[in-house]
C-alpha cells in the first residue's frame, strides 16, 4: 500500500519549477499533488503522479536527477480534529513522521495526507488496524 514519490533538487531560480512542470505537461502526465520546500538555494520538489516510471524518464531525459521514494497516502475527515485523530494514531505506533503534506482529490469530504515514515510497514499496519483509510496507487488514481 505504498505509493511511490518522485523527489527533485531544483535551484531555487525563476522558471526552474515550471520546467519539471512543462516536461511533464508535454509528456501528458499529470501531477497529482506536489510539495515544494525551499531554501535560498535551492528546493525540493516532491511529486505524486500515477506514471512515475514514464515520469522518471523523462525528467532523467531532460536532465533532472529524480529519486523514488515510498511514501503512504492516508484520508482524513475534512473536519476538527481529523488531523490530531491520525497523529495520535501514529504517534501511538511510535512512528516518526520526516515530512508530510496533504490535498484534496476525489474522495468527497475527505483529504489525503501523503507521509515519508521512518518505518511505513509500521505505521500501515497501525493505521489499518485503527480503521484508517490507506490507499494504494489504484485507488488513489481512480478515476
Amino acid at each position: 500500500m505504498k505509493i511511490q514519490q518522485i523527489s527533485l533538487f531544483l535551484e531555487n531560480k525563476p522558471g526552474h519549477l515550471n520546467a519539471i512542470c512543462r516536461t511533464l505537461a508535454n509528456n501528458e502526465i499529470n501531477i497529482v499533488t506536489l510539495s515544494l520546500a525551499d531554501t535560498q538555494q535551492f528546493g525540493i520538489v516532491r511529486l505524486i503522479v500515477e506514471e512515475w516510471e514514464k515520469a522518471r524518464d523523462v525528467l532523467e531525459k531532460a536532465g533532472h536527477v529524480v529519486n523514488l521514494r515510498e511514501v503512504v497516502a492516508a484520508t482524513v475527515a475534512n473536519t476538527p480534529g481529523g488531523m490530531a485523530e491520525i497523529l495520535d494514531t501514529i504517534g501511538k505506533a511510535g512512528v516518526n513522521i520526516e515530512y508530510m503534506y496533504a490535498f484534496t482529490y476525489r474522495h468527497e469530504s475527505k483529504a489525503v495526507l501523503i507521509f515519508r515514515f521512518d518505518d511505513p510497514d509500521k505505521a500501515i499496519e497501525a493505521l489499518t488496524a485503527a480503521g484508517r483509510d490507506v490507499l494504494d496507487a489504484p485507488t488513489l488514481f481512480a478515476k
